[in-house]
């Protein structure tokens, strides 16, 4: 019975809520809703009246009908007391009495008739009287005041909270949120978190469906929230970007919550709003949605007008590949990830540098506009400069545990802890964020999460405690509802930290539309800038070359060797470069050291003197440069020795010795040396 009373209870408060807020679109309608539970008395009375006249028409005279209506009165009243023994003591003896009294009347109007002294003064005096008696029953179960008790004191004390008080509630479509009060010196917010899943259990609805956010000023008050229809069940596929042509510090929109609500984030900062720029880390194990959840994000990045994306993924793009035209500089995993992360980290000093010198303390939209404003001005004399803008920076890491193994656990912490302030979002999406892939020094720096579906023992890797003990617990879903998550990220609400939502769903059928995308990526969308692009080349090369302009493509792979042929046959050498100051007729040098069988012990391999040493690894580090190879170590020599008969020990002599002399620098990798572009070393 408690059970049935704790049910009853919640649908009543969602029928007063969701029809009672919804109806609330004038006064009259108003107060018919406030009447309507009043009523079913006053019917019962007027009923009962009209029975008796009808029965006086038909049974005045007649003796049976007397028989009869009495013993129907006795049996009633019976029946009455016999049904109502699983309720309550005062209700049963109410439900009795009220029965008992009404059928007396009606036996005495079917005979004396309704109007004869005193069967009409009592039907219109007992009558009444009765009525209100339930209609003062309802009002003190659900008024705290008048009963002194919460009107969901049968729910709370199923759930061990019997004396705490449930406020005035907020209706929201398919939400109800309500103020919680605990027992003052007896109960705390963590008894409230503790109890939500016999709450859920109680009303029956799933553990997702009821959250509690506590008061940060108070240890017993709260607002504990009902979702009482899962409106996530149903999958929505990807139609398209919601914001076309918009600015990327508008809201991205991902998805939706449980009750309908769209699910947004935000990358840039809003010094109005007082919202900081953020960093996001995307976390989901297998099968549960990552890569929507990623595609859901990157189209709607790239659908905006003053952003470009820097993007790894060792997956060859496996899932990206529509995308990646609109991309900056799209890379695969191994040296060019490698190469990307110092582009990066060059980029963030020299973005920095530019934001304070034309007055911005962080990225906002006017900092991707050609600066004519006073404001925004870095000339000295104060007058506009016309910089060229500098659009939002998205550097996205797909898979990034194959990065974090191969650079090593902190190899964002530098980019996470100042990358912020330069206007760029670092994106980091992998399985498991445990602390054994990624430092706590990066995970610390990655304010921003999209939780999906884990192992249990996995979610204090992706969500905060706090957000865990209100009720969020991706743990419960795993792979079984892919694109169902948790979203914590600066913007949102703190009470729907714990609310779930889901991201829409890509089918084959949005594979055009993401090639359209990215078409209007690369005709509408914004360019690297000097400063960023001078800084990734400066790092990279020719390995940054920048999104191509619709139509076009790059010269790379079989087009670029054709390129060059063709440009050999029009005028270029017909022999190596290296062999160009060799004078054909001029006879063999004499023989050097080295040039012999090896000695026992040691390695094969003529030695050079130091100025053809000089010259042989110039020229190998500038092949590697031209072919966009920015990082490399010894293993990258094993067929340039072969050619030209040398060892990987030389080689090895030879890195260092460049690193000196500013032409390399070392990686977090030991072994691995990044190329200074020769422009940048001279």
């Amino acid at each position: 019975m408690a059970e049935r009373n704790a049910q009853q209870q919640l649908a009543e408060l969602l029928e007063v809520q969701l029809r009672g807020g919804s109806d609330a679109g004038g006064v009259g309608k108003y107060l018919l809703h406030r009447a309507k539970p009043h009523i079913p008395p006053w019917l019962g009375w007027a009923g009962t009246g009209l029975a008796g006249v009808l029965g006086h028409l038909r049974w005045a005279d007649s003796a049976p009908a007397a028989v009869g209506l009495t013993l129907g009165s006795v049996v009633l009243t019976g029946a009455t007391w016999l049904i109502g023994k699983n309720a309550s003591q005062q209700r049963r003896l109410h439900s009795a009495i009220t029965v008992a009294a009404g059928s007396a009347w009606l036996t005495a109007a079917c005979l004396a008739g309704p109007t004869a002294s005193p069967v009409g003064d009592l039907y219109l005096m007992g009558g009444p009287a009765l009525a209100l008696s339930w209609n003062v029953r309802l009002v003190l179960r659900h008024n705290p005041d008048a009963s002194g008790e919460a009107s969901d004191k049968g729910l709370l004390e199923k759930v061990g909270l019997a004396k705490a008080q449930i406020g005035n509630a907020k209706v929201e479509p398919n939400r109800v949120s309500a103020p919680v009060a605990l027992e003052a010196g007896v109960q705390t917010n963590d008894d409230m978190t503790k109890a939500l899943g016999n709450i859920a259990s109680a009303l029956d609805l799933p553990t997702s469906a009821v959250r509690y956010t506590p008061d940060p000023g108070s240890a017993r008050r709260g607002e504990l929230v009902i979702v009482p229809e899962d409106m996530l069940a149903e999958v929505a596929e990807w139609e398209g970007p919601s914001n076309l042509g918009g600015s990327i510090a508008d809201p991205l929109n991902v998805g939706r919550y449980d009750d309908g609500a769209p699910l947004l984030i935000w990358l840039p900062g809003d010094p109005e709003a007082g919202r900081n720029s953020t960093h996001l880390l995307i976390a989901g194990g297998t099968g549960s949605g990552k890569g929507d959840t990623a595609l859901n994000l990157l189209t709607e990045i790239l659908s905006r007008r003053d952003v470009i994306v820097w993007f790894s993924d060792p997956k060859a793009f496996q899932d990206f590949a529509p995308l990646r035209p609109g991309l900056d500089w799209g890379v695969e995993g191994g040296t060019p990830t490698e190469v990307l992360v110092a582009g990066v980290e060059a980029a963030i000093p020299a973005r920095t540098r530019w934001l304070g010198a034309h007055g911005y303390r962080q990225w906002v939209p006017a900092a991707a506009q050609t600066q004519n404003s006073p404001e925004h001005t870095c000339r000295p004399d104060g007058r506009p400069c016309g910089c060229p803008g500098m659009p939002f920076l998205v550097a996205w890491f797909e898979e990034a545990a194959n990065t974090l193994r191969a650079l090593g656990d902190d190899a964002f912490t530098g980019i996470a802890q100042e990358a912020r302030s330069a206007g760029i979002s670092l994106v980091v999406s992998l399985q498991r964020p445990s602390y054994d892939q990624m430092s706590t020094s990066t995970r610390a720096s990655l304010p921003s999460v999209v939780a999906l579906g884990c192992d249990a023992r996995d979610e204090g890797f992706s969500l905060p405690d706090e957000v865990l003990a209100a009720g969020a617990h991706p743990g419960a879903w795993g792979n079984r509802r892919p694109g169902y998550c948790y979203v914590v990220s600066p913007g949102i609400p703190e009470d729907r930290y714990p609310s779930p939502g889901r991201t829409r769903r890509f089918t084959h059928r949005a594979v055009p539309v993401m090639e359209l995308l990215a078409a209007w990526a690369q005709r509408n969308g914004a360019s690297a800038d000097p400063i960023t692009a001078g800084a990734a080349a400066s790092v990279a090369g020719r390995a940054y070359t920048g999104r191509a302009a619709s139509g076009t493509e790059q010269p790379t792979g079989l087009r670029a060797v054709e390129q060059e042929g063709d440009d050999m046959e029009e005028g270029g050498l017909l022999v190596d470069p290296e062999d160009q100051d060799i004078d054909p007729e001029a006879g063999l040098p004499e023989p050097e050291a080295g040039d012999d069988a090896p000695i026992f012990g040691q390695e094969a391999g003529r030695k050079p003197s130091p100025e053809e040493a000089r010259r042989l690894f110039a020229n190998a580090l500038a092949e590697f440069e031209s072919k966009g190879l920015m990082v490399v170590g010894p293993k990258d020599f094993t067929d340039w020795c072969d050619a030209h008969n040398l060892s990987r020990s030389w080689v090895s002599l030879r890195l260092k010795e460049a690193a000196q002399e500013g032409r390399l620098e070392p990686t977090n990798t030991t072994g691995r040396w990044r190329i200074v572009p020769a422009l940048t070393a001279a």
